[in-house]
């Protein structure tokens, strides 16, 4: 049977020169994905035009009506009809595609809108009149008078009406309304000076507004802390540290959560490149990197991480919208966002996320039988004194009520000069134990309660991990080298690594051809597949361009270790080894968290606590 190639027709093919109808909508199908590329085209021209305040209105989820307002520069009367010019841009000279200061520089965005919908362009610039023009479907319509006091406003109605088979592919308005919301929130996270207001007025009228994020004052990182508690949430901003480091030419800047505030997926991660939100596999796998230790496979760290450097360094012209972008020396960056924000995280010492004592109290919180507002009682906190007088009072034996169910601290006699008070300490003094697993201790302003096994594991396992770091991982020889078959291109990239690797136990040698030996692996594993972990290496290596395979087998080992060796649930601990222990966690990073990323204590303030019980 003869084979038949459907791509190919009987007839000689013959080359032709497409119309510029249809290399602008060829274009727009690049450039324009669904509604939030519009928006986020159009934003990026207002904002590259030096407004400060821009105001997106949309309805149906942005399928019949886009209009953005800024109050930019403005295009001048007789630039109207080139702005709608294909690679017609003021942005560049295109002597050097490199050098770019700008989000636009290709100049598609315009025509490619008017090739698909219907788009009306209304401008002024100062000491001008305004005027507007007229697109549809790839037609242009004359300059013409307009009314406007100032800057730009660009209207885009039913779009993709030119290409109806688009629209079969949109999703609903509430999902495309989403995305644009996406969109516009990324955008004002990188433009901290300027007021963004996002509207939709489906249904006509003055619409709902469903985003706002007026300029924020201050220097760089009181705007963006302000911005980034407005749009992610003020919980993040609560619980996230401040990262700025510099290393050749590259400078990172912004915000990093704690782990113990992590998301259940990766929605929370917001990347920038010169100001430009970008979706980079590199960037990402970074990221995920430097919260290896502390998070487990199934969270994920929340972030909004700012890379600025000479636009050389890097190459934005890799992607149709620009969302990723290739640096010159990838190493560079990685390397810093992988060092920044593990220095923060060792800073951040015992520290945990504050949503744990917020989701602690509310699952305190009394259920009130009826809707009216709870009645305040109003108290006053008894003094010290005040309070021992009424330990005396108390009848014989109250005290010691609960010794069977939970262990209870004996303070010493205090010294003449002995130093602070062990409650002016971040972790207080212990007061007793409940359940021979929770450590009860007193702070200055309120309590803390300590998970005593989760928080040994994590001091053991980071004493592990430091004498891991300082005598390295014993490596076991085999005495027969395991020989592992591989295509030469999958040979080459493990032998980039093999220098990491060889740090980590697992020594290679190329054995010829796609040939690998495995000659020697960590001793600490035990006996491994070498075949299976190298595949797993490389599987790492194709997905995310580096592998943490082999130091997550050994530090799985390790946290095992540390469990087995740890105080374990259950067991009584007498005062001077609870506080012994909160001291421990006071002195050593990332105590806040178990292995696995979730919290060794949560702190109560004594506000909170008085009133979950009506005091004011």
């Amino acid at each position: 049977m003869a084979q038949t190639y459907p791509n190919i027709s009987d007839a000689r093919p013959v080359i032709r020169q497409l119309d510029d109808a249809a290399i602008n909508r060829i274009a727009a199908g690049e450039v324009v994905e669904r509604p939030a590329s519009a928006v986020k085209e159009l934003v990026e021209n207002a904002i590259d035009a030096g407004a400060s305040r821009i105001a997106i209105d949309i309805a149906d989820g942005g399928k019949t009506l886009i209009r953005v307002t800024d109050d930019g520069c403005g295009i001048a009367a007789e630039d109207l009809p080139l702005a709608l010019s294909r690679h017609a841009t003021s942005k560049i000279d295109g002597s050097d595609l490199l050098n770019i200061h700008t989000f636009g520089f290709r100049g598609e965005a315009l025509p490619s809108l008017g090739a698909v919908g219907r788009l009306t362009i209304i401008s002024r610039v100062p000491g001008a009149d305004a005027a507007q023009i007229q697109v549809s479907g790839g037609k242009v319509d004359a300059v013409r008078p307009a009314a406007l006091r100032a800057g730009t406003v660009v209207e885009l109605r039913d779009l993709f009406f030119a290409t109806p088979a688009r629209l079969k592919f949109m999703r609903t308005d509430r999902a495309e309304a989403q995305a644009i919301f996406d969109t516009v929130k990324r955008l004002a996270m990188a433009e901290p000076a300027v007021t963004f207001t996002l509207r939709d007025v489906s249904g006509g009228g003055e619409g709902r507004v469903s985003f706002r994020a007026d300029r924020e004052n201050g220097d760089l990182f009181d705007a963006l802390h302000a911005r980034l508690a407005r749009v992610i949430g003020r919980e993040f901003a609560e619980n996230a540290l401040r990262i700025d480091a510099t290393r050749d030419g590259i400078r990172l800047y912004g915000y990093a959560a704690l782990p113990t505030y992590s998301r259940g997926a990766a929605v929370a991660q917001y990347l920038f490149v010169n100001g430009r939100p970008v979706r980079d596999k590199m960037l990402t796998g970074a990221l995920r990197a430097a919260y290896f230790d502390f998070l487990s496979r199934d969270r994920h760290p929340a972030a909004a991480l700012f890379i600025d450097c000479d636009p050389t360094l890097v190459d934005v012209n890799v992607h149709p919208a620009k969302s990723e972008v290739r640096f010159r020396d990838p190493g560079v960056a990685r390397g810093l966002i992988v060092s920044s924000l593990r220095h923060a995280l060792a800073e951040a010492g015992h520290r945990a996320s504050s949503t744990v004592a917020h989701a602690t109290l509310g699952a305190m919180r009394p259920e009130t039988a009826q809707p009216s507002p709870a009645r305040v009682y109003q108290m006053d906190r008894p003094s010290p004194a005040a309070r021992q007088a009424a330990y005396q009072a108390q009848a014989p034996g109250f005290a010691e009520m609960s010794r069977d169910y939970s262990g209870h601290v004996v303070e010493p006699a205090p010294e003449p000069e002995s130093e602070a008070s062990p409650e002016d300490l971040p972790l207080g003094a212990a007061r007793g134990q409940v359940h021979e697993n929770y450590i009860i201790a007193q702070t200055a302003d309120g309590m803390v309660i300590v998970d005593q096994h989760a928080a040994h594991e994590r001091l053991v396992y980071e004493k592990l991990k430091t004498q891991m770091g300082e005598n390295g991982v014993a490596a076991q020889a085999l005495l027969i080298p395991e020989i592992v078959e591989l295509s030469e291109g999958d040979c080459a990239r493990l032998m980039a690594v093999a220098e990491d690797l060889s740090r980590l136990g697992l020594t290679l040698e190329p054995f010829g051809g796609g040939a690998i030996a495995v000659r020697e692996t960590p001793a600490i594993l035990g006996e491994v597949d070498a075949r299976a972990m190298i595949l797993d290496i490389l599987d790492e290596l194709a997905d995310q361009g580096e592998s943490q395979m082999v130091q997550a087998r050994i530090e799985a080992i390790l946290s095992r270790v540390a469990c087995h060796g740890s105080i374990r649930s259950g067991r009584r601990m007498r005062a001077e080894e609870m506080n012994a222990l909160l001291r421990e966690m006071e002195a050593t990073p990332h105590s806040g968290q178990c292995n696995h990323g979730r919290p060794t204590y949560v702190e109560l303030k004594l506000a909170d606590i008085e009133r979950l019980f009506g005091r004011s």
